[in-house]
């Protein structure tokens, strides 16, 4: 995978010959199964599969999201916010298109499953800050 950068790093040459063009190098050489190559600038994501010895062009889905079967996920372009940085973003899709979360997000998620959670034991009587493992199966 290679994100592209404002200098000009031949990432789509496929030069034959020494010095050989990055393109050729993984197809032709190392037989990369998927090379991918990302330019956030414009943004625009580029998939492509080695089939019979050949790079091949993937389409992206209507979402925009292509297929990496090595690792039977998605992978698009995400709009918005991380580390302070607004901006477009690579990221992983399951099998059906779900947007995998980044492990912060995933604990702000759970953060929130549990205020909600709290907010309901308290509702019902139940102090959420007094319940243990112990206290739960004795209950």
């Amino acid at each position: 995978m290679e994100f592209l950068s404002e200098t000009e790093g031949g990432e789509l040459s496929i030069r034959a010959t020494p010095p050989y063009g990055k393109l050729y190098f993984y197809e032709q050489i190392l037989q990369v199964p998927t090379n991918v190559i990302y330019d956030p600038a414009v943004p625009s994501l580029e998939v492509r599969c080695l089939q019979n010895g050949r790079y091949v062009l993937q389409e992206a889905n209507d979402q925009g999201q292509v297929w990496i079967p090595e690792l039977e996920l998605f992978l698009g372009i995400w709009s918005g916010t991380r580390l302070g940085k607004s901006m477009n973003w690579l990221r992983w899709y399951d099998r059906s298109g779900k947007l995998l979360l980044w492990s912060a997000e995933q604990v702000e998620q759970e953060r929130y499953r549990a205020e909600i959670l709290a907010a309901k034991l308290r509702e019902l009587g139940v102090d959420p800050d007094t319940l243990t493992l112990t206290n739960l199966k004795t209950q």
